[in-house]
């Protein structure tokens, strides 16, 4: 089984914005899952302004990359594949719905995200994009 999902990646300052549930002790990147007939862009929009009640610049998502490995508290053998996307948005990214808490997390936070989130900042590391 897979978990098909897709994901805001913004870096500020060398620094990624992420987000953590209540109840979560990882840290991901803001977006979720698809629902039926949505496109990749169409829930990236959905997804973050539930989370963080800003407005993702549609006409600006430019995707990253795909990236897919064992689902963070999951039985094994499900996966997740994160499917991420770089978009100005319009806002202040604010903690809302089961948002607990946004930080701006550097290569040094790699403990703290979850096992593909690693996989992401090993990516932007290796480009010179996260400190």
């Amino acid at each position: 089984m897979t978990v098909d999902k897709v994901a805001w990646v913004r870096l500020t300052d060398r620094r990624i914005l992420s987000a953590r549930t209540r109840g979560r002790d990882v840290f991901y990147f803001p977006g979720g899952k698809r629902e039926p007939g949505e496109s990749d862009v169409e829930t990236l929009v959905r997804e973050v302004r539930e989370e963080l009640a800003v407005e993702i610049v549609p006409d600006t998502a430019r995707r990253l990359g795909t990236f897919e490995t064992q689902a963070h508290g999951k039985p094994a053998g499900v996966l997740v594949r994160l499917t991420c996307y770089t978009a100005e948005a319009v806002g202040t990214p604010t903690a809302s719905m089961e948002i607990e808490e946004i930080a701006l997390l550097s290569y040094a936070d790699r403990e703290r995200v979850s096992a593909v989130d690693k996989i992401v900042f090993d990516h932007l590391h290796e480009q010179g994009l996260l400190a």
